[in-house]
């Protein structure tokens, strides 16, 4: 029977998507639930899994192509793969494995586990999963893996035609020759970058200041860190220290965690919190629903999980939208101070830094200290000076006196 592969339905807002690598080639076998292709949306990578065990008799759309929901993208012909054309599909495929070995040595051999982001980055240089030896957990390839193979020195690696790269002739310049390279933005990036000069264009943006002294922090870290992570199976980190302490301080200035639509000031009587996460597709705001309901333990299981969805590429479009309060760390990247931009509808984001010992004067002596500052950008529309300034000190009292997480004061 012969089955059309469609383009599943798509997150709400979203209106289209990007087909961004076949998996499966025409002639090739799958199973039933294998990915056969990926399709990169605004925000998340999906995967269109296979309905039915059979062949890909063809195949509609090609990398590249934009898609909406419905379309028509491959056609699957179900059951037993014919006698006829099993051993041409083998005898294609061993072709191209001996003038793959002709170019590169294959590193191993067998199926390579691959994220999307890795498997975007093979086709995008025409290379196979097992050229490269996959250095990740379980032999899974990394996105490193994959730049170092490129980098290698063996020219042949990649593919000529491979990047838009033009060089100088060197029989006329001397000395290294100068290379340009042009890359479009993937959607995520050019929605990033949407997204960030909306912010910059609606609303009338200010960051205010403080520092914090974490040293009653990092003390009760330090004494309970090991008999938290046996008790609950998750480590105890700074970031649900800040973001218990956002929560309560929301909970006194209910504007901070408020949103603007059109002339109205929606407040939210909940407290969705969004953090800011890395990955290697760019950076993503993962929302943790009901933080205020939440144990540190609660939050610091939901964060590992949510975190990881989004480096695995496997993160859902229910874990990105809403939230009424985003927090972001730089800090681990080493930043000391920035200026962080509002994620819209909201009004306020709080911008976490590195913590270094720097001297304070403490009870009339100089001490060495762990000192963070901490910034708060907001919505002068509707957050006022005052209310951002006294926010941002009730997240720093909280913190010099962790006690007051405990009894909400």
């Amino acid at each position: 029977m012969t089955i059309e592969i469609k383009v599943p339905p798509l997150p709400e807002s979203v209106t289209d998507a990007t087909l961004v690598g076949w998996h499966k080639q025409a002639g090739e076998t799958v199973a039933r639930d294998e990915n056969l292709v990926d399709l990169e949306t605004d925000k998340v990578v999906l995967e269109v899994p296979a309905p039915a065990s059979g062949t890909i008799a063809r195949i509609v759309v090609e990398d590249g192509a934009t898609v909406v929901a419905g379309d028509v993208i491959a056609i699957l012909e179900e059951g037993e793969v014919q006698a006829a054309a099993a051993p041409a599909a083998a005898e294609a495929k061993e072709e191209a494995k001996e003038q793959t070995a002709e170019a590169v040595p294959q590193a191993s051999s067998g199926p390579v586990k691959t994220s999307p982001a890795v498997r975007r980055l093979l086709d995008e240089h025409d290379l196979d999963a097992t050229m490269v030896t996959g250095t990740g957990k379980d032999g899974r390839l990394t996105k490193a893996d994959v730049m170092a193979f490129l980098k290698s020195d063996d020219s042949s690696n990649v593919t000529p035609g491979d990047s838009a790269t033009v060089a100088y002739d060197e029989a006329v310049t001397e000395g290294p020759a100068r290379t340009e390279q042009r890359v479009p933005m993937t959607r995520l990036r050019a929605r990033i970058a949407e997204r960030l000069i909306d912010a910059q264009q609606t609303a009338a943006m200010l960051t205010t200041f403080n520092e914090v002294d974490l040293t009653e922090v990092m003390a009760l870290r330090s004494r309970y860190r090991d008999a938290f992570e046996k008790k609950h199976g998750v480590r105890l980190g700074f970031m649900s220290f800040f973001t218990m302490a956002a929560v309560e301080a929301l909970k006194k200035f209910p504007v901070v965690n408020a949103s603007v639509e059109g002339s109205d000031i929606v407040y939210h009587n909940y407290y969705d919190i969004g953090i800011a996460v890395s990955s290697d597709r760019g950076l993503m705001v993962p929302v943790i629903r009901d933080v205020d309901q939440m144990s540190f333990a609660d939050f610091e299981t939901e964060l590992n999980a949510v975190a990881k969805r989004a480096q695995d590429g496997t993160i859902s479009m229910d874990d990105l939208t809403g939230g009424t309060f985003t927090i972001t760390n730089g800090g681990i990247f080493g930043s000391m101070m920035s200026t962080p931009i509002l994620n819209q509808p909201q009004s306020a984001i709080l911008g976490m830094h590195s913590i270094q010992q720097r001297p304070m004067v403490v009870d009339g002596e100089i001490m060495a200290r762990p000192m963070m500052y901490l910034a708060v950008t907001y919505d002068h529309r509707i957050i006022d000076g005052k209310e951002a300034v006294q926010f941002l000190v009730t997240i720093k009292e909280q913190l010099e006196d962790p006690s007051r997480l405990l009894l909400q004061i």
